[in-house]
């Protein structure tokens, strides 16, 4: 009887585009330090332009949609899983470094940003060799100091 209940009942969730749970994922990770200063909001628009080949407005059409749907995520499961699934490894990497690079703008290592980015890596199916090494290919490209 249980199972008959469960068998069906659930409606089929509806996943999200990538370029939006991407999206999310950066916004989310700047605002992990419980700050999203202009610096790192024009980072993450800057990425997705880069990453999705878009204009200024349709980044930020992008962005406004990532946000809301960030903003009402219980976690961040939702966004690691279609990205996941959807890219290869080399692909996911990527996007952990896009991660770092959101992160580090400010020049500063968060332990919050740290913490919620090795979180991720693992969600990403990124391994933490490759995490490292994503976080250190950002900070060369930011000119950053430390490892």
């Amino acid at each position: 009887m249980l199972k008959s209940l469960f068998r069906g009942a659930a409606p089929s969730r509806t996943e999200l585009p990538l370029d939006v749970c991407v999206a999310a994922l950066l916004i989310e990770a700047a605002r992990a330090d419980g700050v999203y200063d202009a610096d790192e909001r024009a980072a993450v628009l800057r990425l997705l332009q880069d990453m999705f080949d878009l204009s200024p407005p349709e980044a930020e059409a992008l962005h406004t949609r990532s946000d809301a749907e960030q903003e009402t995520a219980a976690d961040s499961v939702r966004f690691t899983r279609v990205i996941k699934m959807a890219m290869e490894e080399d692909q996911r990497v990527q996007v952990m470094q896009a991660l770092w690079h959101v992160v580090l703008v400010d020049h500063q290592r968060d332990p919050h940003e740290n913490a919620f980015l090795r979180h991720l890596a693992p969600l990403l199916g990124v391994d933490d060799r490759h995490s490292v090494a994503a976080r250190q290919r950002a900070m060369a490209v930011l000119g950053t100091a430390g490892g």
